[in-house]
């Protein structure tokens, strides 16, 4: 039996995500891509690292694919979790499940060997995360070996990190021999102004085709409770305006560990039309660009 000083330190759980479903009022183009989701569960099956800042509750592929058939989407790509730290099987096998139009984000050491690197790439990842902000159980003590090594692989880097608070790691990765790719328009909160060096750090990164931006968790920086969370226009429109040609799109489904109250996906969708009105525009960020990005077919 666990005591109470046991209860007391467990990671908080969260809530599921909201089982109402909308789609949102624009028509989404053939091939749309969901570039930011999790999985989580069964615990008794892929158990979570006790380093953690959360506990999820299950959600499945399943469930997922309910949700991608309700908004319009066909593709998506699941990230890795913190709550895993590196062990990516839960992730993997949910892409193996999902066939040729689901690819992964993994999460690895920095030691990880090249051949390894190789056989997840053929089983779909794309890409490796570096979470700065939250405990994930990974010790990276040379980013510069990883990026040479995914690089190696033909995979990308990204990062779960606030810019605004990275000036001087933002020189650093610029230097890196691979793409990155900004989580959640770089967590820098909508407090801070966009004069920020470390944000024009990585407009200037993104400027030049080295660095992508997720237009994706926006609850995660916002000033506001509720949707649209108007403060996130201004962010998304800058980076959009920077490099249309560098930007996707991510629900962030189940929406883990979140300050707000669930949101309604459908809702977060429709923000990408406030963010995105020209279609144009809007169609490359949810279909050309993650093409180009996670190598889906054309």
């Amino acid at each position: 039996m666990r005591n109470l000083n046991d209860i007391n330190t467990m990671p908080p759980y969260c809530s599921a995500a909201d089982p109402n479903i909308a789609p949102a009022s624009f028509v989404l183009p053939d091939n749309a891509c969901d570039c930011h989701l999790h999985v989580f569960g069964p615990e008794n099956k892929y158990p979570y690292t006790e380093n953690r800042t959360y506990t999820p509750p299950d959600a499945s592929l399943g469930q997922y694919k309910e949700l991608q058939s309700i908004l319009g989407l066909k593709r998506a790509v699941i990230v890795q979790p913190s709550v895993y730290g590196v062990d990516n099987r839960a992730t993997l096998e949910a892409v193996k499940q999902g066939g040729e139009n689901f690819k992964a984000v993994v999460v690895v050491n920095d030691d990880i060997a090249t051949s390894q690197l190789e056989s997840m790439a053929e089983m779909g990842a794309k890409g490796a995360r570096l979470n700065l902000l939250f405990q994930s159980n990974v010790n990276i003590k040379s980013l510069e070996s990883l990026a040479h090594k995914l690089a190696e692989t033909d995979m990308h880097l990204q990062l779960l990190i606030d810019v605004s608070k990275s000036a001087d790691l933002m020189t650093q990765l610029g230097k890196l021999p691979v793409q990155l790719v900004f989580d959640h328009m770089g967590h820098m909160p909508t407090t801070v102004p966009q004069n920020n060096v470390g944000f024009q750090a990585m407009l200037k990164l993104m400027d030049k085709g080295k660095a992508w931006a997720k237009l994706s968790g926006s609850y995660r920086f916002t000033s506001e409770k509720t949707t649209p969370y108007h403060d996130v226009t201004k962010v998304a429109q800058q980076l959009i305006s920077t490099n249309s040609e560098r930007v996707v799109w991510g629900s962030d489904w189940p929406h883990p560990h979140i300050p707000v109250d669930m949101p309604r996906d459908g809702d977060l969708l429709e923000m990408l039309k406030r963010w995105a009105p020209d279609e144009n525009t809007r169609n490359n960020i949810l279909v050309n660009n993650p093409a180009h990005l996670y190598g889906f077919k054309r």
